[in-house]
């Protein structure tokens, strides 16, 4: 049995190695204004803050800064270029899906908390064939909210239907470590994601280099709780 009911889970940089298709749709973008296209690792270091923060670093690394009003409709077309290939590059990282069947068969219900678009986040968890394993998935344009604030996690833990109480946040960057300390929830951390600061930076409660590592982690926190 797991050490926990319910595990909340980040999406790219955490699950998936989503990289390579959301580049190419925000090179799309940027190709089309007239600007050269980024390199997978500036992409890198844009993500994890939704789009919006994405194509507004992208924009002031390739040239003059625009004015905020005409993000909105970059987003759009970012969202167009991604929708028609949300997941033709994309990989789910190793020990992945093995561990995510081992939760299951434990009976642990999972969520997914993401800045991601909404739409996008079910698109790309579908064409993975991953859907399955979640009983809820917010993407950060669904509610008021998104991470770090609390009340993303907790409104994934409603749909999950599951307590903070009895569940764990597994992510890989600080907008992760922060988001399950502002819902106290026990957090672990990927040490290959996206993370702008290094890994040992993340003040996770516990740092793992392999996904296959996740359910002796969780055991571990668990019984630090007791």
């Amino acid at each position: 049995m797991s050490a926990f009911e319910a595990v909340v889970f980040d999406l790219d940089g955490t699950l998936i190695d989503s990289i390579p298709d959301v580049v190419a749709a925000m090179n799309q973008v940027l190709v089309e204004e007239g600007r050269r296209p980024i390199s997978l690792d500036e992409g890198k270091s844009m993500v994890g803050e939704g789009p919006g923060p994405m194509i507004r670093d992208a924009i002031a690394l390739t040239g003059d800064t625009i004015d905020a009003a005409q993000l909105p409709a970059l987003v759009e077309r970012y969202i167009a270029f991604y929708r028609a290939t949300p997941a033709d590059h994309t990989i789910v990282y190793p020990g992945v899906r093995d561990v995510l069947e081992q939760l299951a068969g434990d009976g642990v219900i999972m969520g997914v908390c993401t800045n991601k678009p909404h739409e996008m986040s079910n698109l790309v968890l579908d064409a993975l064939g991953m859907d399955h394993f979640f009983k809820a998935v917010i993407g950060g344009d669904a509610l008021a909210v998104r991470k770090p604030d609390s009340g993303h996690v907790h409104a994934v833990l409603d749909g999950m239907k599951s307590s903070s109480s009895s569940a764990a946040f597994v992510g890989d960057s600080p907008t992760d470590m922060q988001a399950a300390r502002n819902a106290g929830l026990p957090s672990v951390a990927v040490s290959y994601g996206y993370s702008i600061v290094g890994p040992e930076n993340l003040d996770a409660d516990i740092l793992i280099p392999e996904f296959f590592e996740l359910p002796a982690a969780l055991t571990q926190l668990a019984e630090g709780r007791n």
